[in-house]
C-alpha cells in the first residue's frame, strides 16, 4: 500500500483541464469568467492512499488562507455593488453584508475551491480517473474556521511500465486463400439469401440444416432438452448459454438418424450452476436439408450484394478474406504486445471494475472490428460470442486499451476533428452510405468518443507495427477459430434463469457515494 503527503504551494500558469469529469454540480461559470490571469496555486495538502486494485482513496486539506482570500475578493465586490435599503450604493457597512450574503458567498467560493483544487490534484499528481469521483459538492460544507476538507475514492487506470516497443520482433500469421476457401465465403455471402429445401442424399456439410432433438448432460444428469430444432451447420454453434467450438467437425459424416455427442462450453451467464462449465450435448438428427443458392441474376447481385457481375463475387469473397487476415494479424500482435507488458508488470483488474467498464470495453471491441472491416453479420457473430464470457472479455480489451493508451501518452499521439471526420467517411464508404448518416448513428449510440478511443489504439498500434521486425508463421487454426462462422440459435442450452453477471457484480459493489461522501461531509466540518 502507498501512502503519498505532499504540499502544493507554487505558482503555475496556466489552467488544466478538470481532470475528475462529471464534477458538474458546482457553479463556477462565473469565477471562470471573471479570471483575467490564471490563479496562483493553492496551498493544499494531498494523501493519496491505494485502497485496492485500481482505486485510490484521496483526502484533500485546502488550507484556509486560500479560503479567506477568496471569501475576501467576493464580499469586496459586494460591498461596492450591492444596493441595500437605506444605504447609497456601495456604501453599505462590509460587516452588513458579510452577515447578508454569507451563504450565497461561501457556497460561490466552496465551489471556486473545489474545481481549483481538483484541477491541481490532476495536473500535480499521477491520477488518471477512470470515471467521476464520487464526490458531491452538496454534502461539503466550508468550515468557518480551519481548512476545508474533503476525501473520495476513485477508480484510476493501473500503473505499470513500459518496456520498449519499438522494433519489437512480432509474428505475423499469413495464409494464402485458394480457390477453396473463396468458394467457401461465397457460400457464406449467398446463404442468407438462399432457399431451405431437402437433402436427399449425402452426408452432413457445412451449410446444411439440421432438424435435431438435443439432449444435455452433467454427467449422468439430464440438465437440458430440446426438440425439433432447427439449426444450421457451420463450423461452430452459439446457444444463448454455451457455445460448441467443433459443431462441424462432429457432425463430419453423419446423416438423418445419426447421433453425435459434443461438448458445449457454458458462458457466465449460464443457469442452473452450470456457469463456466463444460457440458455434453447429444444431437439426434431428424433430417438434413441444404440451401439452394439464389438465382445469380443482375438484378439480384446488384440490390442484395451491391456487384453487377457473377464473375466479380469471387473478388467480393477475396476482399472479405483479406480483410479477415488483416484482423487477425492486428489482433495476433495486440496479444503478442500484452504479453510483453505482462511479462514487464502484472496488474489485477478486480471484478466490480470490469462489471462497470464492460460496455464501453465491448463497444471498444465492436469499433476495432468495423476499422478492420469485418462485416457487420461477423461482427454480431462475434458479439455474441464475447458476451458469453463478457468479463474475460472485457479484461483483455481493457488490459489492451490501458496499454496502447500509455504508449499514445508517451509518444503524445492525438486525434483530433479532421481525423475523425476521415474516419467517419471511410466508415460511411466501406458501408455504401452517407457520412451524415455514419455521425448521426454515432452521436445517437454515443459512439464518437469510442470512435476516438478506437482511432488512438489504432495509432499506437500502428507505430508498433511500422517499427517491428516480422516473422511470417502460417495462420493457426485455434487462430482462425475466432472468425470461423458461426451458427446461431436463439434458445438456451440450460433452462433457467440466466445471470446479469455485469448487474450482478456491480450490486455487489456497495453504491458509491454513500459512504465516502458522508466521510467527506464530516471531515469537512473539522475545525469548525
Amino acid at each position: 500500500m502507498t501512502d503519498e503527503t505532499r504540499s502544493d504551494a507554487q505558482p503555475t500558469e496556466g489552467t488544466p483541464e478538470v481532470p475528475f469529469p462529471g464534477i458538474t454540480q458546482v457553479d463556477t461559470d462565473t469565477a471562470v469568467a471573471n479570471q483575467e490571469e490564471p490563479p496562483a496555486k493553492l496551498h493544499q495538502d494531498v494523501n493519496i492512499k491505494d485502497v485496492g486494485p485500481c482505486r485510490k482513496k484521496i483526502r484533500v486539506a485546502v488550507d484556509r488562507t486560500d479560503v479567506e482570500g477568496r471569501m475576501r475578493e467576493h464580499f469586496s465586490k459586494l460591498v461596492q455593488e450591492s444596493n441595500v435599503t437605506g444605504f447609497r450604493p456601495g456604501k453599505a457597512p462590509r460587516r452588513l453584508i458579510e452577515k447578508r450574503f454569507y451563504k450565497e458567498v461561501s457556497d460561490r467560493v466552496k465551489g471556486e475551491v473545489l474545481l481549483a483544487s481538483l484541477e491541481q490534484l490532476g495536473e500535480d499528481h499521477d491520477v488518471a480517473p477512470l470515471a467521476p469521483p464520487n464526490i458531491d459538492p452538496e454534502k461539503i460544507e466550508l468550515p468557518k474556521v480551519g481548512p476545508l476538507v474533503y476525501e473520495f475514492e476513485v477508480e484510476v487506470r493501473p500503473q505499470f511500465d513500459l518496456p520498449e516497443y519499438r522494433g519489437l520482433r512480432i509474428k505475423r500469421p499469413v495464409k494464402t486463400f485458394n480457390d477453396d476457401d473463396v468458394a467457401e465465403m461465397k457460400r457464406r455471402i449467398l446463404n442468407p439469401y438462399g432457399q431451405i429445401v431437402p437433402k436427399e442424399e449425402g452426408t452432413v456439410e457445412v451449410g446444411d440444416v439440421l432438424i435435431a432433438d438435443i439432449t444435455f448432460r452433467r454427467g449422468e444428469e439430464v440438465i437440458g432438452n430440446l426438440t425439433e430444432l432447427k439449426v444450421g451447420v457451420e463450423k461452430r454453434l452459439a446457444f444463448k448459454d454455451g457455445l460448441v467450438r467443433d459443431f462441424a467437425e462432429k457432425l463430419k459424416g453423419a446423416r438423418a438418424g445419426d447421433t453425435r455427442v459434443m461438448d458445449v462450453q457454458m458462458s457466465e451467464q449460464a443457469a442452473s450452476g452450470t456457469a463456466g462449465q463444460t457440458v455434453q450435448a447429444t444431437v439426434e438428427i431428424k433430417d438434413v436439408k441444404t440451401i439452394r443458392p439464389p438465382e445469380m441474376t443482375r438484378e439480384f447481385l446488384e440490390q442484395m450484394v451491391g456487384i453487377t457481375s457473377a464473375d466479380q463475387l469471387d473478388e467480393v469473397a477475396r476482399v472479405l478474406l483479406e480483410r479477415q487476415l488483416e484482423h487477425q494479424q492486428r489482433r495476433s500482435a495486440r496479444l503478442q504486445i500484452l504479453e510483453r507488458i505482462a511479462a514487464a508488470s502484472t496488474w489485477e483488474l478486480p471484478r466490480d471494475l470490469l462489471a462497470r467498464q464492460a460496455r464501453q470495453a465491448m463497444a471498444r471491441r465492436m469499433m476495432e472490428m468495423k476499422a478492420d472491416g469485418i462485416s457487420e453479420q461477423e461482427i454480431e457473430q462475434n458479439r455474441r460470442v464475447l458476451e458469453q464470457n463478457i468479463l474475460q472479455t472485457t479484461a483483455l480489451t481493457l488490459k489492451e486499451h490501458f496499454v496502447l493508451q500509455k504508449i499514445a501518452e508517451v509518444e503524445k499521439i492525438e486525434v483530433n476533428d479532421a481525423d475523425i471526420d476521415e474516419e467517419i467517411e471511410r466508415m460511411a464508404e466501406r458501408e455504401g452510405i452517407s457520412a451524415r448518416r455514419v455521425r448521426a448513428r454515432l452521436e445517437k449510440e454515443d459512439g464518437i468518443e469510442t470512435l476516438m478511443a478506437e482511432m488512438v489504439e489504432r495509432k499506437a498500434l500502428d507505430l508498433i507495427l511500422d517499427t517491428a521486425e516480422y516473422e511470417d508463421v502460417p495462420l493457426e487454426p485455434e487462430q482462425q477459430a475466432g472468425t470461423a462462422p458461426l451458427a446461431t440459435v436463439e434458445v438456451q442450452a440450460v433452462p433457467g434463469q440466466m445471470h446479469d453477471v455485469v448487474a450482478e457484480t456491480a450490486a455487489e459493489t456497495p453504491a458509491e457515494g454513500s459512504e465516502s461522501a458522508e466521510a467527506s461531509a464530516s471531515t469537512s466540518r473539522e475545525g469548525q
